[in-house]
């Protein structure tokens, strides 16, 4: 959970400005767009393997 206590004398917007990178870097919102569908396991990891053979194939081109 996101939670960023106001200063003493802090503007409201400056303490919100630190919610929302606080909240950005948490990872929420990317969490509850994986999250609002459901995807078959097996899909998953076709996805992952696929993820996974592009990444060698770009490091392969650098070595």
């Amino acid at each position: 959970m996101v939670e960023v206590t106001v200063r003493n004398g802090e503007q409201l917007e400056r303490a919100l400005r630190r919610f929302k990178k606080k909240w950005e870097r948490a990872g929420v919102l990317r969490e509850v767009k994986r999250k609002s569908f459901f995807i078959k396991p097996s899909d998953e990891q076709r996805a992952a393997k696929k993820k996974a053979v592009r990444r060698r194939l770009r490091f392969a081109k650098f070595n």
